[in-house]
């Protein structure tokens, strides 16, 4: 039976509890057996990236079993109320391997039309950004404080991230490239936490490429509940994954997207 005493977002709240029991004992461990999914390339997976979704998706079979689930490391499941819970245990293993606290667990509820609510939650450091219609904040270190995208309006005073240099393609990396030498400053490596960083207030653009839904359905609820936007390349809905731009409001939204149309 489905328990609708607790709300959507305590139950997001109690699965980021259970992801973080399970991820902390493997990280900075010299021991940690890292797999790779890519027969060419390297897309790294471990314990606690299957240790922890496992630990959500057993919350979820509890408080949430008539909704669907989408995790990165056990696929879909049906389900049949037309939510679906949105899953990535460690978004930026590839940090996580490398000792950094950068990456980040990511949950979204949505329906057909987009993410609903959304968690970026950072186990080491301990800070929860939570996004969920017009209610944005983060808890961690420093207590709890309300998050709120900068006003940056020209692209010569933005900060932009994106995780890889290289970005995607050939053509998607000039497409950032074009972009982010419009701006002040360049950052790259964050992995979700970038996107953390956008609600916050902290930055003003992330540009990315080759995206699944699970990467950027938790961000997408979070920015905008803070008053940013996330679209693709070409303004449409990005919630599906490929191209996306996250900005911290209109008009620095509208001067990317200018530049990344023409690719």
């Amino acid at each position: 039976m489905q328990n609708t005493l607790r709300s959507d977002l305590e139950i997001a709240e109690e699965m980021a509890d259970a992801a973080r029991a399970a991820i902390l004992p493997f990280f900075r461990q010299s021991n940690l057996k890292t797999d790779n999914k890519l027969d060419a390339g390297f897309d790294p997976v471990t314990a606690a990236d299957r240790e922890a979704e496992k630990a959500m998706r057993a919350v979820l079979a509890i408080h949430r079993p008539k909704d669907g689930v989408l995790g990165e490391e056990f696929g879909h499941s049906e389900g049949v109320s037309g939510r679906v819970w949105v899953l990535d245990p460690i978004d930026g293993t590839r940090g996580f391997i490398s000792g950094t606290p950068t990456w980040g667990v990511l949950i979204a509820l949505s329906d057909e039309t987009g993410p609903k609510l959304g968690v970026i939650d950072q186990p080491y450091i301990g800070e929860r950004f939570i996004g969920e219609k017009e209610l944005a904040f983060v808890k961690g270190p420093m207590g709890r404080a309300e998050l709120e995208t900068r006003n940056t309006r020209s692209l010569d005073q933005a900060i932009i991230f994106t995780t890889f240099p290289e970005v995607g393609t050939e053509a998607e990396a000039a497409a950032f490239k074009a972009v982010s030498q419009k701006t002040k400053l360049t950052r790259y490596g964050m992995d979700c936490y970038a996107y953390a960083l956008l609600a916050a207030g902290q930055t003003d653009l992330v540009v990315e490429a080759g995206l699944n839904a699970y990467d950027i359905q938790a961000p997408i609820a979070v920015i905008e509940a803070a008053g940013g936007i996330v679209t693709d390349w070409q303004g449409n809905p990005a919630h599906n994954g490929g191209r996306a731009l996250a900005a911290a409001n209109a008009e620095i939204h509208a001067a990317a997207l200018e530049i990344l149309k023409q690719y």
